[in-house]
């Protein structure tokens, strides 16, 4: 079907032409596609794969203008997607961008609806339980490795320390995390980001935000959007499982694993549509897939209301998402934050980071019940965080583990 006025032959014919270089638009789609299917690793590397493409090899966007599509796509939702929205809008536009943002997507959603099928349809089967037992510690492991990479850039000072580990002692006294991250963005306010974070280069040009600090931006807001009266799964509509990955959508901050706590309180806590364990499994699949984390959202809506609720689900989450990235493209020149807004995030990143490590402890103590499954959480997060080992990697030693049955 023609689309914008052109012919499918004649949009494929369609090149963008650069000062370094030129491509066209089915090859620009086919390129999103491949990176979206191998892109294992987290969205650094599937931006590093983005890099590769279209800086380097085909030279249609520069590297100060990737660069910066980077910084904005850290802004709302998962910044994997939005950097191929960004490059995609650079070259051809609102359709480039919509597009190449399905295209990159689509690799990863079909798999979790594939496996959801066969994880719903089959987890009875001992194997299959035991393949997901081995998982467990492996996805502890990937949360704590997220908060200590995202600690290691937002808390950098001792006052920041501290931030973190007051957020971590009252996530476990279940403080409500509005309240903890409101605090700690007055403390922001009051002592300043020179006084939290510290600065490495006094001058330079725009960068892509600090992933702790941007991750913090709305955590408590996230939590907030999560409340709601409690519903059965089974009488979920899917009108309200849109709302409801609506509302998490419209201030989805940072990165994918900011999610998790967010998600869990939502789908287990507030509304019983998962249980703990079902939550566990849904972020292990998650992990296979080379997109970002966020498609647990179609691993949830699958378990309500099949493919459509999975399909329903994600399109929510990523709409508010994508809708700010098409207008950030559109002005991406004019962006910049205000000292104040910079001093409140420096506030609440060390909180986050907090809350964050906090998720990860507390499904720990539910889910690793032997020290055959510690000692499988501490390998895998040796693994992640020293040896930098590809999460595919360590998921595939902890399928390993239970199929042996080594993690009961």
């Amino acid at each position: 079907m023609p689309v914008f006025g052109f012919s499918p032959k004649l949009q494929c014919q369609i090149q963008a032409v650069r000062p370094g270089g030129s491509v066209r638009f089915c090859r620009m789609l086919l390129t999103f596609l491949y990176i979206g299917a191998i892109g294992f690793g987290g969205g650094m590397a599937i931006v590093a794969l983005m890099e590769e493409a279209f800086v380097r090899r085909h030279r249609v966007i520069s590297s100060e203008e990737f660069l910066h599509g980077v910084g904005l796509g850290q802004v709302l939702g998962p910044f994997s997607v939005n950097t191929a929205m960004f490059t995609g809008y650079r070259l051809f536009g609102p359709l480039g961008a919509v597009s190449a943002g399905t295209v990159f997507m689509a690799p990863s959603i079909v798999l979790v609806l594939a496996l959801s099928w066969l994880y719903f349809t089959y987890h009875t089967i001992p194997a299959l339980k035991a393949a997901m037992a081995g998982l467990a510690p492996v996805v502890i492991a990937l949360i704590l490795s997220a908060a200590w990479s995202m600690g290691a850039k937002a808390v950098r000072r001792w006052p920041a320390a501290l931030l973190m580990a007051a957020s971590v002692f009252a996530a476990l006294q279940k403080v409500n995390a509005v309240y903890v991250l409101l605090g700690a963005g007055l403390i922001g306010l009051l002592i300043g980001k020179k006084n939290l974070a510290r600065e490495d280069v006094a001058s330079k040009p725009p960068a892509p935000p600090q992933a702790g600090e941007q991750a913090a931006a709305t955590q408590g807001l996230l939590w907030f959007a999560a409340g709601g009266a409690p519903a059965a799964a089974s009488g979920v509509t899917i009108s309200a499982l849109c709302l409801g990955f609506l509302k998490v959508g419209l201030i989805f901050f940072g990165g994918g694993f900011v999610l998790i706590p967010v998600l869990h309180q939502h789908l287990v806590t507030q509304h019983a549509w998962l249980t703990s364990q079902e939550f566990l499994d849904g972020l292990a699949i998650s992990n296979l897939t080379p997109g970002p984390i966020t498609v647990l959202a179609t691993f949830a809506g699958y378990r309500l209301k099949g493919i459509l609720g999975g399909l329903a689900a994600t399109v929510a989450l990523y709409t508010p998402s994508c809708l700010l990235m098409l207008l950030l493209s559109h002005g991406y020149a004019h962006f910049q934050g205000s000292r104040r807004t910079q001093d409140f995030l420096a506030g609440i990143g060390p909180a986050t980071v907090g809350l964050v490590a906090s998720a990860g402890i507390i499904l720990g103590w539910g889910a690793l019940g032997s020290w055959r499954a510690y000692a499988a959480a501490t390998v895998s997060l040796f693994l992640l965080g020293y040896l930098k080992s590809p999460p595919l990697v360590v998921l595939a030693l902890g399928v390993a583990l239970g199929l042996l049955r080594f993690v009961p």
